[in-house]
């Protein structure tokens, strides 16, 4: 058992020194965290979507920025869409769970806002009708995937593919991506 335990986190490393590796998708870290710091600046909002693991690491990062990192500060306008369970059911009910967040985008979702898509696949019907909604109004796009981006890479303005295909390892990695973005912004808008 002891060597599974460690061949896990052997994976979990390997997969972050291909990030590290990775100069383009460095860059483009550095880039979405310099979007955001700009989006916060101008009173815009910063909106995840997810589904399953993917909802709850939306969750999680939009409560970075809207509850603290590392510092107390003031909160930062972010939420994950997936938290109003009674839109969330009646949108799926009424007109199917592919609109349920394009519906609250088409809703909340203003020009110079961020919206974060997150699927290890790239292939999740509901984040790329959102990623359509998000572009018709103006929004810049980032989408959180695995490897080959799927079929998000097309309409996304700032692709996080991370290098695995292996889905708890990209879920991991995103989260890790998720803190240092949020580390950079909070610097960035409250000094480090």
């Amino acid at each position: 058992m002891t060597e599974k335990i460690i061949k896990t986190i052997q994976e979990s490393i390997a997969v972050k020194q291909a990030i590290i590796n990775d100069e383009e998708l460095v860059r483009t870290i550095a880039q979405v965290a310099s979007v955001m710091t700009g989006c916060f600046q101008q009173n815009h909002k910063v909106l995840f979507a997810g589904n399953g693991g993917s909802a709850a690491d939306a969750q999680h990062l939009a409560a970075e920025f809207s509850g603290r990192f590392y510092k107390d500060r003031t909160p930062l306008y972010s939420e994950a869409l997936h938290c109003n369970t009674s839109f969330l059911t009646a949108v799926g009910n009424d007109y199917g769970y592919n609109e349920v967040y394009a519906r609250m985008l088409r809703g909340i979702g203003q020009a110079g806002d961020v919206f974060v898509g997150i699927s290890t696949s790239g292939n999740s019907a509901n984040i790329l009708e959102a990623i359509k909604v998000a572009k018709s109004k103006g929004m810049i796009v980032v989408s959180m995937t695995g490897q080959s981006g799927g079929k998000m890479k097309d309409g996304t303005d700032y692709l996080l593919n991370v290098p695995s295909s292996d889905t708890p390892r990209i879920q991991e990695s995103h989260i890790t991506i998720g803190h240092i973005i949020c580390e950079i912004v909070e610097n960035n808008l409250f000094g480090s």
